[in-house]
Order: C-alpha cells, then structure tokens, then sequence
C-alpha cells in the first residue's frame, strides 16, 4: 500500500520542483542566464527526463522533504568576462574604449592650428590620422577574416563611388580630378566607412559626442578670447570675429565645430534621464557654447543649429520643446541685451538675414551668381558635370558680371590676403555642377537614405529610453549637416570632421538592431532585456526556440551567441561565441 502511494507523491513533486527551479533561474540577472545559465535554469525538459525526471532531480530523501536550491549561478559581465577574460576593473574601463583612440585622435588634432603660409592649402595632421584610422580598420578587417558591414550599409555607404568615379573619368582633365576624387572619398566614403567599423555600442557614440562637445570648448574658448582681445578675423573693419585656431581663411571652421557640439551637448541632456548630473553637465555646455556661435557672425550657422536643436526639442515632446524656447529667448536676452556681447553687430547680422532677398550684400550677390555659374555648369553636362576640382575653371565663363574677383581676408594673426572663389557655397549646386545628376542622385541618395534609416530607428529609441540619447544626436547632426550643405561646401581643415558626423550618423541608422541596442543598454549602466523577455513570451521557459531571446548585453541565445558590447560578426572584438558557455533551452 505504501509502495502504491509513492508514485503519486512524487508526481505531485515534479511542479514544484520545476516552479523552484524556474524561480531560482529568475533571480539570477538576465545576461548571467543568456552567458552561463546553470543546469537546473535549463529546467528539466532540456535533460530530457519529463516529469519523473524533474521529481528525480528534485527527491533526494524522502517524498515530502524539501526541494535544495540550484548553486548560485556566476555573475557574467558584457565586459572582458564575456570572451573568458578576468581583468582589473581599471584596465577592463581602459580597454574598453582602446578601440576609439585612432577616431579620438582625429577629433583632438584639429585643435593644431593649420599652416598660416601663403602656400598652405594641404592636408592637416588631422587628415593625416583619419587616413591611419582608414588603414587601421583594414588591419582590423584582414585579420577578423568576416564582412565587415551589412549588405545595407554597404550599399549606402559606397554609394557616391558610383558618382565620383564617373565624374573623376569624364573631366576635362582627369590628371587634374584626381585630388578631388581622392579627398572626396576621404570625406562621404572612407572616413565614414571607418567610423561605423569603429563604433560598437552606445557608450562608443557617447564618447564621441563628448569628444566633439570638449573640442567645441575649446575652439569655442579661444574664438571668445579673440573676439574680446580684438585679435579674431577682419569683420567690417574690426578684427573680432571669433575662428578659433583655424585662421581667417576657414571663417566657417569654428561656427562648424561649435554648432556640432551645441547639437551633441542638447541631444545628450535630452536623452539622459532627468536630474543626472550627465544631463546638466550636458546643458551647461549647450549654454556656453552658445557664446561662440554668436560670435562667429555665421548666419548660417545660426540657422542650422536653430533648426537642429527644434528638431531634436520636437522629437522628445512638444511641451519640452516649448520650455526649452523660452529658455533660449531668455538666454538670448542676456547674453545680447544684459551683457552685450556684440549687441550692434549681431543686430545688424540678424537683420540681414531677413534682407538677402531684397538687398542683399556683398557675400549673398556673391554667393547668388555662383549658385547660377553651378546651375549653368549642370545644364552644359547633365549626366556627369564639368568633372570633379572643375567649377574654378569653368566659373567665369558662367557667371555674371556682379561676382567679385575674391573674398577679403585678415586678422587673427595673418595680413591682408586675396581668396579666390574656388566653389559655389552649396553642396547640392557643387555636386550637380562637377559630378552631374548622377552625381547628386548617388551622393545625395545616400544621406536620404541615411535620415530615412535613422528617423525609422527613432520612435522606438524614444519609446524605450534605451538609445535615445544615441539617436538624438546622431539625427541632430545629420540634420545640422543637411541644412549646412544649402549655403556651405566642403573646404578647409575641418572638413574631416564632417566625414566623423556622417559615420556617427550612418553608425545610427545602419548598425544592426542587436548589435546596437543590446550593448548599448548595458553599457549605459541600466541593463535591460529585450521586449517581452521579462514577460516570458521570449522564450524564458524550457526547450525555447533558437534566437527567440536576446539579452541585455547583447548575447542572442539559440544560433550561436553574439558576446561583447555589439560585436557584429566577432569582429572589432575577439570570438563570437562564448567559451564553454552554453545557450538557453539548448543542450550543453
């Protein structure tokens, strides 16, 4: 009779020793179960044993004694642990962003002034570091042995090849294009190509948008110092214009590397969460840089950034967006009415934007015959334009009479110069005057298809809160670029930056969904799983489906683990896969 009863006792033992199981597993943190879940987190369909073998494993006396927990699980990081590697907590921190030094190096030397002689004109030491950030990502690709970007990002990123090389054969003098082809593709192809290949996670594009806020700083600093010891560039007679380190000859320069940290600073103050000292650092900056941009007298500048920052103040929430308007009116009102920095000139500046239409000055009638010598250019050869570096040459016999012979330049350390009018001061117009419509359908295309790609990935970052910060800012770059390209060209030493906020961007938009938002997440210090893991609809009881739930740290269980802070095919980090780790529902 006692023999009888034993069955159904130990029957009745099965759920619960499965329910104690399955508890013990919830209590352990997610990316420890997806690294190196335990045996008994596996639960008891994954021996194979069923239900006698779930009262088995759970009946070591006898038929009422209690269940013993499973040994506590060891704790898995997204770190050095993930690839089987116990290091210091310091050397861990440094080596995690060891990767980023060659793209951090190409921020931090624009700070070197560039050459001041009368024959400078090359490159710059920062283009020389983005030519070994190009070749080091080569290194990186030979050596991982796997392709290094998605069929996508391929696409778009290489896209303005197709024009470019079309443009450079067809030219009047093909000798003569070859520059312009190779600085071209430093610029929309190459340097972004690397940037994407150096990203991994969301705490490698935060590191960067602080790059750019603290070089903004300081060309912002010393623009600011200029402007108050009347040693900046030549404006109307005074030598106060704010260039930072880049001479009167790239009056753009500094308005360009102030503005991308003002659109960086306010897309990292809106994505952190509220009252983190992140975000008000992050605002502070925002609003001492706001000084330099109104001293660099750029109206284009103004605009652009105005427009970026609405954007991203529109994209978080209209009542933010109204709050942070008035903040601005105010900040306005003291930095031009209460403490007068530049109040007669900026006036005057602001004004003129209303009057370019109905008398305009020197620079806009300028500016307005280029634009109609490029449009010329395009009608005389539709498909491939005059040829890349052409526009100097075929300018005159385009334009009208009211285009002046050059731009005056002095100031900021240099005498009285003569500057040719070497490009239109529109992107677009540049394009389609040199390279044709095939051209700007290839190169244009792409950063269409950039925005579309990033706007797409947006309202989920913003719904989540997990990259949100990410998505900010690499749109309110993209989109401060966009606009600047209807008035401003490439040119100048801080051109390569440019090609860094258009692989910050294409990072955003083309960067694969667990590789970005998995990593991201636990890097940022708030580790969350994936939609509908917490739920259990991810696959959180026993025999799951390959791939049916992705971690917090970016490991997706079933077809082979992905470790690493968003590692794509186990490059830019070591293996794919976990040593000795086995995956969830799977067998060991």
């Amino acid at each position: 009779m006692a023999a009888s009863a034993l069955p159904p006792a130990s029957t009745a033992a099965a759920p619960a020793a499965s329910a104690a199981a399955t508890a013990s597993a919830a209590a352990v943190p997610t990316a420890s179960r997806a690294v190196c879940a335990p045996a008994a987190a596996r639960g008891p369909a994954s021996r194979g044993g069923g239900a006698a073998g779930g009262a088995r494993a759970g009946s070591p006396g006898s038929p009422g004694s209690p269940v013993p927990p499973p040994p506590p699980a060891p704790r898995a990081s997204c770190g050095a642990f993930a690839y089987g590697l116990r290091l210091p907590a310091a050397r861990a921190a440094a080596g995690r962003h060891a990767h980023l030094l060659p793209l951090l190096a190409v921020v931090a030397l624009l700070l070197v002034p560039p050459g001041r002689g009368p024959d400078a004109g090359g490159g710059t030491l920062a283009d020389a570091a983005s030519g070994l950030l190009v070749l080091w990502c080569l290194v990186r690709v030979a050596r991982a042995r796997v392709r290094p970007l998605t069929r996508l990002a391929a696409v778009v990123v290489g896209l303005p090849v197709v024009g470019l090389c079309a443009a450079a054969v067809t030219a009047h003098d093909p000798a003569a294009a070859l520059p312009g082809l190779v600085r071209h593709l430093q610029v929309f192809v190459l340097v972004p190509a690397a940037v994407v290949l150096t990203l991994r996670d969301r705490r490698d594009l935060v590191a960067v948008a602080w790059a750019l806020i603290g070089l903004a700083l300081v060309q912002g600093g010393v623009g600011v110092v200029q402007y108050a010891t009347g040693t900046g560039a030549s404006y109307r007679g005074e030598d106060v214009r704010a260039v930072g380190t880049f001479g009167p000859t790239d009056v753009m320069g500094m308005a360009t590397v102030v503005a991308y940290g003002i659109v960086a600073a306010v897309g990292l103050a809106l994505g952190e969460p509220a009252r983190s000292r992140a975000r008000f650092a992050a605002l502070g900056c925002a609003a001492l840089l706001a000084v330099p941009l109104v001293l660099s007298f750029s109206r284009g500048a103004w605009i652009a950034t105005l427009l970026a920052c609405a954007a991203q103040l529109v994209a978080t929430g209209p009542r933010r967006a109204l709050r942070a308007a008035l903040a601005a009116g105010a900040l306005a009102v003291v930095l031009v009415g209460g403490l007068g920095v530049g109040s007669a000139m900026v006036q005057e500046r602001v004004a003129s934007i209303t009057r370019v239409a109905a008398a305009p000055d020197r620079s806009v009638t300028d500016r307005y015959a280029m634009w109609a010598a490029a449009a010329g250019m395009w009608r005389d050869r539709p498909l491939t334009g005059v040829g890349l570096k052409g526009f100097p040459a075929h300018r005159d016999s385009h334009a009208s009479l009211a285009l002046s012979s050059g731009s005056d330049t002095a100031g900021a350390g240099m005498g009285f110069r003569r500057q040719p009018l070497l490009s239109p001061h529109n992107m677009y117009l540049l394009v389609l005057g040199e390279q044709g419509l095939l051209g700007l359908l290839a190169l244009g295309g792409g950063w269409l298809a950039l925005l579309l790609c990033g706007c797409r990935r947006l309202p989920a970052a913003l719904r989540t809160g997990r990259e949100a910060d990410c998505a900010l800012v690499a749109l309110g770059l993209l989109g401060w670029q966009l606009v600047d390209f209807l008035y401003a060209d490439i040119g100048g030493p801080s051109t390569v930056l440019t090609a860094v906020v258009l692989g910050v961007s294409a990072w955003w938009a083309l960067a694969p969904r667990d590789a970005g938002a998995g990593a991201g997440t636990a890097a940022g210090g708030r580790s969350r799983s994936a939609s509908g893991e917490g739920a259990g609809a991810a696959g959180g009881g026993p025999g799951v489906g390959a791939g049916a739930r992705r971690s917090g740290c970016g490991v997706r269980s079933g077809a082979g683990l992905r470790s690493g802070a968003g590692v794509r095919s186990g490059f830019g980090g070591g293996p794919g896969t976990v040593p000795g780790a086995v995956p969830p529902g799977g067998r060991p």
